[in-house]
């Protein structure tokens, strides 16, 4: 028992200082699986303990991060502890961890539906106890039966279903709005109907006066409003940023237009924002956002399947067909050697079973334009790959007359981040397409340019030096692979790939927290919604700088996300600096200060690019000391944990996480500071 006690109070300090959310939970899993891992992957070395119980650690962590970097040459390890490799290349790919987040929310909805229905069903039966009990009561004189005005709205039986199911529109078990009481649509005031005379009924077998039993009835001391139907949920023709004025004049003024549901009161503001929603229009957005969480619930591992899958045949059948002598020299098959390129490539980890990595390849067009294009699918252009695949499926839907399903896409079209975390709107797409290109340019273009009058690259023909430097820029900032020997580079070259490998996730980040939907109320800053009108450029330029109080919330992340980063890595630097010491003394060339931030950054971006050693060609990592091992480790788990969204992202709550208030919460700020603005204008 007293063991017992010790091995508790461990748990229970751990619990009680580490918050249980969605980062602990990732660095938990990234943890516990590379520690098991390791152990297993030292205990199949052939011979026995041929490979260090920290190289094993070293390169289990550097897998599942997608760091890349290599102590060892992967060569001489077997095919067991290559497969190992390779399987932790794809559990720690950011699709499949949000694969598995969609599924635990698709799950968390259907939880939430079962709740709500079991007490749907509970307060019906109250409702007709009560019922049969006032039957009882009912005096004989035919005297007006009013319901008591202080009844609870929760047993009201207008805003009671009668019906089992979750509250799902468009779902083929829905009941039809037309066929629904009025008194459960919230009667013939709430709806812009006209008042039928027929709600009064006189019948003269009894004395006085009764009503119709949906009749609704209203406080005596409330004023009777007639509200006219808001179009905000017309969600094919609304802009993120505009205000509840702007939405209504634009949704009217478009005569195609899909009606998702009626609302009263309520209005969006930026980055999908939901306000002034009554519950049961809460219920109904729940439900587009079940269908649509169900829609990513499959797409997601699609994509991750399809891509892998059919570029690691194509790439596999292609090594064996015309480099098979490449492989065989290093005693792999060729087949094996594609496949685990292509899913390398994909996941942007840069491990090759290849010593030469793809040096090897550097004159063969498919294999690079294909390696490169999984680059991008897989890392910086899977949110700009997946809205193509869902607009494409979109509009089949829409051709094909799929109406729920055209409803469906238009919902993730118009408010994605409030279903996946790496799918993002329209104009935060455009954003970071440009940013991408942009980019992967700058690297481009440095390559070609800086090279010039290299003796070290003379022998290569300009055609293909020109693919290897588009392959190159492609794999400095992700993918870690290296098409020619990256000290063979100028100098100058390898500053820029500093600085690239160091930003290579901002992009990302930056987009993914500008369109969170309480990632403003976690800064407190609440941006102008200002309508975005015009071609693209003038959506980027208005979105991220259209305002002061949105360039100021871009540079708060920009300010904040630098910061956390550079004291990581200077302090991992002077650390294994320390340690290192006696290499630098020793070798100074080698084993300069800057190789090893080379290292660090490349370690900390989760890249794997690596300057080498002269005299082998595994990782400039693989010679330093046991300490400096475990200290990169670090560094690359850390790294990898630096791209995710933060705790508080929509995509990532559970629908019982009080999501509404917050919404709602925000919405009141955003009037305030909007009558602000107007009586100080």
């Amino acid at each position: 028992m007293a063991t017992l006690w010790r091995l508790i109070r461990p748990w229970r300090w751990v619990r009680a200082h580490l918050p249980l959310n969605f980062i602990t939970i990732h660095y938990a899993y990234f943890i516990f699986t590379c520690l098991v891992s390791a152990v297993v992957f030292w205990g199949a070395s052939t011979p026995a303990r041929s490979v260090t119980f920290v190289d094993s650690l070293f390169l289990c962590v550097s897998a599942m991060t997608g760091a890349g970097l290599n102590t060892i040459n992967l060569s001489t390890t077997n095919t067991f502890q290559q497969f190992l490799l390779f399987a932790l290349i794809m559990l720690g790919s950011a699709i499949w961890v949000s694969a598995f987040v969609v599924l635990i929310r698709r799950r968390a909805f259907e939880t939430k539906f079962k709740i709500v229905v079991r007490r749907r069903r509970q307060t019906a039966s109250r409702l007709r106890r009560f019922s049969r009990n006032s039957k009882q009561d009912e005096k004989p004189d035919g005297a007006l039966l009013i319901a008591k005005h202080n009844m609870p709205a929760r047993d009201e039986p207008d805003v009671i279903p009668r019906d089992s199911k979750p509250p799902i529109e468009g779902s083929p078990d829905e009941t039809p709005r037309e066929s629904t009481p009025p008194a459960r649509r919230g009667g013939p005031e709430m709806n812009n109907e006209p008042l039928d005379t027929t709600d009064v009924v006189f019948d003269s077998a009894h004395p006085g006066i009764t009503f119709r039993g949906d009749t609704r009835f209203t406080h005596i001391d409330q004023h009777i409003t007639h509200r006219r139907r808001s179009s905000f949920l017309n969600l094919q023709d609304i802009r993120h940023n505009q205000s509840m004025a702007t939405s209504t004049s634009s949704a009217t003024s478009v005569s195609r237009r899909i009606e998702f549901f009626e609302s009263a009161g309520g209005w969006i503001s930026r980055n999908s924002e939901f306000h002034g929603l009554t519950v049961q229009e809460r219920a109904k957005l729940g439900g587009y956002e079940y269908r649509a969480v169900s829609l990513l619930a499959w797409l997601v591992p699609a994509y991750y399947i399809l891509w892998q899958l059919l570029e690691a045949l194509g790439c596999a059948a292609w090594v064996a067909r015309n480099q098979s002598d490449t492989a065989l020299m290093n005693g792999l098959d060729p087949w094996w050697v594609g496949a685990f390129n292509a899913v390398s490539a994909f996941n942007n980890s840069g491990m090759s079973l290849l010593d030469a990595n793809m040096t090897a390849f550097q004159r063969s067009y498919y294999l690079l334009l294909t390696m490169g294009l999984l680059i991008l699918a897989g890392n910086t252009c899977y949110p700009i790959f997946l809205r193509l695949i869902v607009w494409c499926m979109y509009r089949t839907a829409s051709m094909c007359s799929w109406t729920e399903r055209a409803k469906t896409l238009r919902f993730l079209l118009d408010h994605p981040r409030r279903c996946y975390t790496n799918l993002f709107p329209a104009q935060h797409t455009w954003w970071l397409l440009l940013s991408v290109v942009t980019l992967n340019s700058i690297d481009w273009a440095a390559f070609e340019i800086l090279n010039i009058n290299n003796s070290l690259l003379e022998d290569l023909p300009v055609n293909f030096r020109v693919i290897d430097g588009l392959f190159q820029a492609f794999a400095v900032r992700s993918g870690g692979f290296y098409v020619v020997t990256i000290p063979n580079l100028r100098v100058s070259l390898l500053v820029l790939y500093v600085v690239m490998m160091y930003v290579s996730v901002y992009p990302v980040v930056i987009t993914m927290r500008n369109s969170n939907v309480y990632e403003e109320r976690s800064l407190g800053i609440y941006a102008e919604d200002e309508p975005t009108s015009g071609g693209i450029l003038h959506r980027i330029a208005s979105h991220f700088g259209g305002g002061d109080s949105n360039t100021h919330f871009v540079k708060q992340q920009l300010r904040a996300q630098l910061a956390h980063d550079a004291w990581w890595i200077v302090l991992a630097l002077f650390l294994i600096m320390i340690v290192e010491n006696q290499h630098f003394v020793d070798d100074p060339a080698t084993f300069s200060v800057f190789n090893f931030l080379f290292e660090i950054v490349s370690g900390y971006g989760c890249v794997g690019i690596s300057v080498g050693v002269p005299y082998d060609a595994y990782s400039f990592c693989g010679s330093w000391q046991t300490l400096s091992k475990l200290i990169l480790c670090a560094v690359m788990l850390r790294g990898r944990h630096r791209g995710l969204p933060v705790a508080i992202d929509k995509a990532l709550q559970l629908p019982e996480d009080g999501d509404e208030e917050a919404e709602e919460d925000d919405g009141r700020i955003r009037r305030t500071i909007s009558r602000g603005r107007q009586e100080t204008v």
